[in-house]
């Protein structure tokens, strides 16, 4: 049998309407108002040079943003984009289940910039509650394992070493 040839989602690039996106619940990056500015006037002079990020929610017929929360912000938050854009923002849609798209986010948002310690270790967290290993987080988040200890020891946590194997630093008798 012929393996399907993959294709990249930005080859199918859709104008969203700005009111069927909402902000996902698990983003830790965030952005200080200066670099805010700059994305608007970025947004201004250039437009919309990279899609937003999305997942589709049949259900709530929602579109879940993964990556481009900032860029979406700057539609909602300048009328002079949201006119000129007629409301529409260019997005890449992406079909995964929430433990690949919180990587994701993770994945874009570090490539690009910082997080929040708490939110990260949030994040991390959840994919241990959801069941992933610290070698699936490694993979998938691009951390190193003391990284992602020091997140769950942030935490304080004692389900998320459930699976760890401790040194017997006394012999009780």
């Amino acid at each position: 049998m012929k393996k399907k040839e993959y294709k990249s989602p930005a080859y199918n690039i859709k104008a969203i309407p700005v009111e069927k996106l909402r902000a996902n619940e698990y983003n830790p990056n965030s952005v200080a108002p200066p670099e805010m500015e700059l994305l608007y006037l970025s947004i201004k002079e250039d437009g919309y040079t990279m899609p937003i990020v999305v997942y589709y929610h049949k259900k709530d017929s929602i579109y879940e943003i993964v990556d481009g929360f900032h860029r979406y912000s700057v539609m909602l938050q300048y009328p002079d984009i949201y006119e000129r854009e007629k409301g529409l923002i260019p997005c890449s849609i992406i079909e995964k289940p929430i433990s690949e798209r919180m990587a994701s986010t993770i994945r874009h948002n570090r490539a690009r910039g910082s997080h929040s310690v708490d939110l990260m270790s949030n994040i991390v967290a959840e994919l241990v509650e959801m069941g992933k290993d610290d070698k699936w987080i490694s993979k998938h988040l691009g951390m190193s394992m003391d990284e992602i200890l020091r997140l769950k020891q942030i935490t304080g946590l004692a389900s998320l070493f459930k699976d760890e194997e401790f040194s017997k630093s006394w012999i009780v008798e």
